[in-house]
């Protein structure tokens, strides 16, 4: 029988959350915790810590991921998907076991839940539970879980249509910065991001010797009948090209309204991590660091991606103004990812969700403090990407390419209206700032599209000429 580390391994190397697919990967040991299920009991439950190796070069050589684990006597139904492997259990009494992903196994998760809501304290686990002020969630404690399929990164579980767990697959010692801001905002009171309901956190060994501790999971209220904004943003877009003879604001689906509200709503909710996480300054010489690394990122990207070397000098301006600039910058918790599928439109209006920051990143830098100038410039690409990821669809068809540029400046003022007016400042004014993280951002998306959707490349390399001649 195959060793019970390479059926982990194969497993790991199939998911979608399992960030090492760019190298060659070796599963170096699998650490468990304590038993969630009682002594006795089968399905038998516990957490998996999947110690494996990083990319070449990482600053940690081994990376480390939550892999939760359900022990059946015998094959289980409709858990073939979930499958990690089948071996010899020493710590069941040398029982012949099928391991599943206890996430997508119905009789296993309710362990979460019961944790969270009881406060349950195990060797090295620890659930807690919150008390949002005013909130009305009450989570039935026979409620039914289901596995979301919209999540990258993490493994998310809707609770009776109730409440939303979110498992964090890669983990990492210290806050979670989603965990951290999200609570922030629930205990001051805010009515922009989903009530947090509880957390677990967890201790395991730490590769080399000792013990890290982190979180593990995070509960949240789930938002029943939302859209999320990328959904939302390109339905407009469809009704636009559908009418390819009217102007963005004469279609019945013009969304300049909701982009409008969700500037708003983000700059309150930068206002209150602000208020309720604190604020700093970068001098001058925090910014010719940051336009340094700016530019090494372009540098890269231009070497690997001949298609990004006709922008590359006017990009590169950017960051040398950047470099340049001389007055002092507000920073603070910002979202650090945001873009419209980080954002869902209730019957309340808009939520922002998913603070964890870029998955690609450290804990250190998700959690560092940036200016909120980086959020608006990752919405205003996400306008230009909702409106020229269905011109594929119609190639060639000028008429349509004018109304999906249009379509994306219509709403990119409109969000900046928007968020001007909450915050008092209007981060087009801040030119140099925004362009230089634009530029950024751009670069990024060239990097991304070129390796995993090379039929989208020309949507961050239209931009980057754009930027380059400005």
């Amino acid at each position: 029988m195959t060793s019970h580390l390479d059926q982990v391994q194969s497993f790991c190397a199939s998911q979608r959350w399992f960030g090492e697919k760019g190298h060659d990967v070796h599963v170096e040991a699998l650490a468990t915790s304590a038993w969630l299920s009682d002594a006795g009991a089968w399905p038998a439950v516990r957490i998996g810590f999947v110690y494996c190796s990083g990319p070449p070069g990482a600053e940690s050589p081994i990376r480390v991921y939550q892999l939760p684990l359900s022990y059946h006597r015998e094959p289980a139904d409709n858990l073939g998907h979930a499958l990690v492997g089948e071996w010899v259990e020493q710590d069941l009494d040398d029982t012949e076991v099928w391991v599943y992903d206890a996430l997508h196994d119905k009789e296993a998760t309710p362990y979460w839940l019961d944790g969270i809501t009881h406060d349950r304290q195990l060797d090295g686990l620890e659930f807690h539970s919150v008390q949002a002020p005013d909130s009305t969630v009450e989570v039935p404690e026979d409620a039914q879980s289901l596995v979301l399929t919209v999540e990258q990164s993490n493994t998310s579980l809707v609770f009776g249509d109730v409440a939303l767990l979110k498992v964090f697959r890669r983990l990492e010692p210290g806050s979670n910065p989603g965990v951290e801001i999200e609570s922030a905002l629930t205990e001051a009171g805010s009515d922009l991001v989903p009530a947090v309901l509880g957390s677990a956190r967890g201790r395991g060994p730490r590769a080399g010797g000792g013990t890290d501790t982190g979180e593990l999971a995070m509960l949240t209220a789930f938002q029943r009948n939302a859209t999320d904004g990328w959904s939302f943003a390109t339905s407009s877009v469809r009704d636009l090209y559908a009418e390819a003879d009217l102007h963005a604001e004469e279609v019945g689906g013009d969304f300049a309204a909701e982009s409008h509200r969700l500037g708003a709503s983000t700059a309150q909710v930068h206002s209150e991590l602000a208020k309720a996480l604190g604020t700093d300054v970068w001098e001058p010489a925090k910014l010719v660091e940051h336009a340094s690394a700016m530019q090494r990122r372009l540098d890269h990207a231009a070497s690997v991606i001949p298609e990004l070397e006709p922008y590359r000098a006017g990009l590169g301006r950017w960051f040398d103004a950047l470099a340049a600039y001389d007055q002092p910058v507000t920073v603070q918790r910002i979202h650090g990812d945001y873009h419209l599928g980080q954002v869902l439109r209730t019957i309340d209006g808009w939520k922002l969700i998913d603070f964890e920051g870029e998955p690609a990143k450290s804990l250190i830098e998700r959690r560092a403090l940036d200016t909120p100038v980086k959020d608006v410039a990752g919405m205003l690409r996400s306008f230009d990407y909702a409106a020229r990821s269905l011109l594929a669809d119609h190639q060639g068809d000028q008429q349509i390419a004018y109304r999906a540029a249009e379509w994306a400046t219509r709403n990119q003022r409109a969000f900046c209206d928007g968020y001007a007016e909450v915050a008092g400042t209007d981060a087009r004014h801040h030119d140099v700032l925004l362009n230089a993280f634009l530029a950024d951002k751009v670069v990024y998306e060239v990097l991304y599209e070129a390796r995993n959707r090379p039929t989208w490349l020309q949507i961050p390399l239209s931009a980057a000429a754009q930027l380059a001649e400005q």
